[in-house]
Parts: C-alpha cells; sequence; structure tokens
C-alpha cells in the first residue's frame, strides 16, 4: 500500500529535524508542520505501525532504516524539484511550495529524467 501524502510530509519533517537534532519528539514535529498534538500522535502512529519509525520509552522518535529510505527519498525530490524551479525562473518561495506538492505525486520516471537532466547541464 502506497504512502499517503500526509504520511510522507511527516517522514520529510522527521528527516529534517534529525539532520538538526538526535532527539525528536512529537511536540518538536507539531510545532514544525503547525499541527495539533492529537494530530501528530496520530500520524506517529501510523508510522509506528508501518514500520517507518519507533519511539522509546520517552517518547523520543526515530526512524527506522525503511523510514531513513523514504524519507531521504522525498527529501531528495523536494530540494532536488525546488532547484529545477527557481532554475525556471519561479521565486524561491513558489518553488518551495510548490515542489512540496509536486514531490508526492511525480513518478519514479518523471523524476529521475529531471534529476539526470540537471546533473548533466550542472544545476544540481
Amino acid at each position: 500500500m502506497a504512502m499517503l501524502e500526509s504520511g510522507e510530509m511527516y517522514l520529510e519533517t522527521i528527516y529534517i529535524l534529525s539532520q538538526k537534532s538526535s532527539t525528536i519528539r512529537g511536540i518538536d514535529v507539531g510545532e514544525q508542520m503547525g499541527f495539533s498534538k492529537p494530530s501528530v500522535s496520530r500520524a506517529i502512529g501510523l508510522l509506528k505501525k508501518g514500520g517507518y519509525v519507533v519511539t522509546d520509552n520517552l517518547g523520543y522518535i526515530q526512524l527506522t532504516e525503511k523510514g531513513y529510505k523514504k524519507a531521504q527519498s522525498i527529501y531528495d525530490r523536494h530540494t532536488v524539484l525546488t532547484k529545477l524551479l527557481i532554475n525556471l525562473g519561479v521565486s524561491e518561495e513558489t518553488a518551495t511550495n510548490d515542489a512540496c506538492r509536486i514531490e508526492h505525486y511525480i513518478s519514479d520516471e518523471t523524476f529521475d529524467a529531471i534529476k539526470a537532466h540537471m546533473k548533466k547541464y550542472g544545476k544540481q
């Protein structure tokens, strides 16, 4: 079963937070995303059930290997698509927002072609 866009957003947020700190709590995720504690708790529960994250007895969240790979892939899509849009002349804010939407729906084939094109022409 494919992960929903919201689950991908949570994974990406946890990934980004994990680059800054080794201790991530649900409250950190909620603050970053602007979501309530109950919404975050439900999402984290679903991510745990899917094998993407684990929590310790203090409630700290960590990505599993599966979760890390998925989150890293989502983040890679986001950064590459943002750079592509900026290179096309889109403002950074709009490029970031649009990349966030596109990253969840673009096919692997199309994304790989974009990434290869940007690498070939030195725009990555």
